[in-house]
């Protein structure tokens, strides 16, 4: 299955328009000051793009800032520029293409609907954006050294897995109150309810070529078990 691409994208260049292309011909510091950024701002986005690649094609031990700045057509002292190290680009990546994915179950709305509605809209999106898409090769990496950089383990907890675990247990906790989920120990497990889509990011790397994973139809019968079967009419 091709994987989805995703898109790092950085401040359009000033010089675009025809204001931009006008101000640039006329020696205006202003001007002059926001193409430098403007630049800046896609060598950035450049280098981050490049990383994504080299990090998932080697791995982050094996992954050399050279090979990043060759990938991204910058010298390596431009990345200096922008990063310390690469613990740092890596940091960044996270940033960009997996907190915002994760902190749409954070920025959810109070459900009108059930509470069974919005963590299944919730995982079906993450399924979505991570299990087919490089995101999900970028999670793969992680869980495969991260043991071994404790220092990106920890980094991607605290931005990523405790902000996710937090949100699945508040929304576990108001079904709780609702009546709508009756086993109440699940709100200290709150990793229970997202482990399809787990096991979807790691299935799909090792064992779909063998076994192809409906990974929505699992996460359906999933949340039967945790909510009741859902009735038909």
């Amino acid at each position: 299955m091709t994987k989805k691409p995703i898109n790092i994208s950085a401040p359009p260049d000033i010089r675009s328009t025809a204001k931009g292309r006008a101000l640039a011909g006329g020696g205006d510091p202003v001007a002059a000051a926001s193409n430098r950024a403007a630049r800046a701002a896609e060598r950035r986005a450049a280098i981050v793009e490049a990383a994504l690649e080299e990090f998932i094609a080697r791995g982050f031990a094996a992954t050399r800032l050279d090979d990043i700045a060759k990938r991204a057509g910058v010298a390596k002292g431009t990345i200096y520029l922008h990063f310390k190290d690469k613990e740092s680009m890596f940091e960044e990546l996270v940033r960009i293409v997996i907190v915002p994915v994760v902190e749409k179950l954070t920025a959810l709305p109070p459900p009108t609907g059930s509470v069974r509605d919005l963590v299944e809209a919730f995982a079906s999106n993450f399924l979505k954006e991570v299990a087919n898409t490089r995101r999900g090769d970028l999670v793969r990496l992680i869980v495969a050294e991260g043991p071994r950089f404790p220092a990106v383990a920890d980094f991607y907890y605290r931005e990523v897995v405790s902000r996710g675990i937090a949100g699945m247990r508040a929304l576990i906790e108001l079904g709780i109150a609702r009546g709508e989920i009756h086993q109440k120990n699940l709100a200290r497990f709150p990793q229970i309810l997202v482990a399809p889509a787990m096991i979807a990011v790691i299935w799909q790397s090792l064992f779909a070529r063998h076994a192809p994973l409906d990974a929505q139809e699992m996460l359906r019968v999933h949340l039967d078990l945790i909510f009741g079967e859902r009735r038909t009419t």
